[in-house]
């Protein structure tokens, strides 16, 4: 905790990026991971309404118009900024020979045509409608004098500058040396000058962004000198890269879901989980202090940025799914319960009824298998767990796996018939399962699998398979958790029922 402001700003300055329910899906995303802003734009997830709070607006970029002209117009006037009437046709020439010539592209130098335009002349072509932008005049263009170490560059040898990067330390760039549009022909700023402002009136102290903003970086810190502006603090952290092939390549918005944040709302995974396995990702030292606290309030680690890494981080949704597994095993069965209730209301409405109908029986089921010394741990995310639960309701309820191949289709009703004969749910797990080492016996299948193994040939199978058999029927599944505490909370009365639809599927399947 640094005591400082988190503010949402709305960078709307480019129309044709603009994406409808934008903002309030921003807004709501963070929320659910546990990130709300203290001022900014505001979203009422109840009414629907978006709002602005804080004394540092507009937050919308493109209501800052204004503010915007003020300061270019004061670097027009102080020489630092020009109008530029350059028309695009002359700017292709310009780049197609710069790039014969193998030069440094963009407008600088002798490129520069309207770079010591006079007053007078900007008013009279602005008066007869000439089309416009306004450029920032480069500080070091021509070699001007500059104290720092030097730097090859494609202009040739430069002075550069150092600065210290809140995760990187020292580091040094090259001047600015193109003079890049402020203001497009429409009035709308670019990033770059809406950037410097904004975050010097909005009192913004750290930028943290990724390593691709590395070369912006000489143009902000030459409008921060040029405005006067305080430098902030920048972070500029690494990109996170995935397995592709056996080869490490960058996450891609476009290719990679894991990319956006609705993408774990959409597959459940708990807030806890996921800030859990960002620590992991973002500082190097968080899994060898959760090692030595594993018990800890999440709240106790202290993050730090020197702590990032500065080369390609991999991102590992397998790994992370292993985080998730140990957070969900700690949470109680009752508020895992009302998390995957909430999660079914927003993704799953038609599993969302039948879940909230007895939230203390969702709990129970929960909880199975998750005491004792080596509690289960292997649900990971909602859309799981729910797959997990989905066979104690009986609108969900469907036979997934086959029989075991060594039980013959006829054997099937015979062993479901005997053991719900022999059923009593007030039985201890101990007698519970001597009956069934009694039933797989009585029926030409070895009591224990060590015995299958050392004869196979005098067994149909072992008590496995009987087990497996009753499992299915029960469940629906070869695998699950402990089926005595699943007939436990699904009851002798549902345990009977399903017993008996198994055993005339049998019967219909052999006749």
């Amino acid at each position: 905790e640094t005591g400082g402001v988190c503010l949402l700003r709305i960078e709307d300055t480019d129309n044709k990026r603009e994406v409808p329910g934008a903002v309030e899906s921003l807004i709501s995303s963070l929320h659910y991971f546990g990130v709300d802003f203290d001022e900014g734009v505001m979203y009422d997830a109840t009414t629907g309404d978006i709002y602005e709070k804080g004394g540092y607006g507009p937050y919308y970029q493109s209501a800052r118009k204004s503010v915007y002209h003020a300061f270019a117009r004061k670097l027009i006037i102080e020489g630092l900024a020009y109008p530029c009437f350059l028309t695009e046709a002359e700017i292709d020439d310009i780049r197609s020979e710069q790039e014969s010539t193998k030069a440094m592209t963009g407008i600088y130098g002798a490129y520069a045509k309207y770079r010591e335009i006079t007053p007078e002349e900007a008013a009279s072509r602005i008066a007869s409608g000439s089309d416009y932008v306004v450029r920032f005049k480069a500080p070091y263009v021509d070699g001007d004098a500059f104290s720092g170490t030097q730097l090859e560059t494609d202009a040739g040898v430069q002075d550069a500058l150092e600065i210290t990067d809140g995760i990187r330390g020292k580091i040094s760039i090259p001047p600015q040396m193109i003079d890049v549009v402020l203001l497009k022909s429409n009035g709308i700023p670019t990033y770059h000058f809406a950037h410097v402002i904004d975050d010097h009136f909005m009192r913004t102290t750290h930028v943290i962004r990724g390593e691709e903003w590395l070369p912006s970086l000489p143009i902000h810190v030459a409008l921060f000198k040029a405005l006067n502006f305080e430098l902030p603090v920048y972070c500029h952290s690494t990109v996170l890269m995935k397995m592709d092939d056996g080869k490490k390549r960058k996450l891609s918005k476009r290719k990679d879901p894991e990319l956006s944040l609705e993408y774990y709302r959409k597959e459940g995974y708990h807030p806890r989980a996921i800030l859990e396995y960002l620590l992991t990702v973002i500082n190097s030292n968080f899994e060898e202090w959760r090692i030595a606290n594993p018990d800890a309030a999440i709240d106790e680690f202290e993050m730090t940025t020197q702590k990032m890494g500065v080369s390609g981080i991999l991102f590992d949704l397998e790994k992370l799914q292993d985080v998730s597994k140990e957070v969900l095993a700690k949470i109680p069965a009752a508020e895992l319960a009302a998390f995957l209730i909430d999660w079914a209301e927003r993704n799953l409405p038609i599993a969302a009824a039948a879940l909230a109908a007895d939230p203390a029986r969702l709990s129970a089921i929960l909880d199975i298998g998750r005491s004792g010394d080596k509690p289960r741990k292997d649900l990971s995310y909602a859309k799981q767990v729910w797959d997990f639960v989905s066979f104690f309701y009986d609108d969900f309820f469907l036979i997934r796996d086959a029989y075991p191949e060594n039980v013959p289709a006829h054997d099937i009703s015979v062993l479901l018939s005997d053991y719900a004969t022999g059923l009593s749910l007030e039985d201890d797990r101990e007698i519970w399962f001597g009956k069934i080492r009694d039933l797989a016996a009585k029926r030409g299948y070895a009591a224990k699998p060590k015995d299958y193994k050392k004869a196979p040939n005098q067994y149909k199978g072992h008590v496995g398979d009987v087990s497996t058999v009753i499992r299915i029927a029960v469940v629906g599944r070869a695998t699950s958790p402990d089926l005595y505490e699943i007939q436990q909370i699904l009851g002798a009365e549902k345990v009977r029922e399903r017993i008996q639809c198994a055993i005339d599927l049998a019967y219909c399947s052999v006749n």
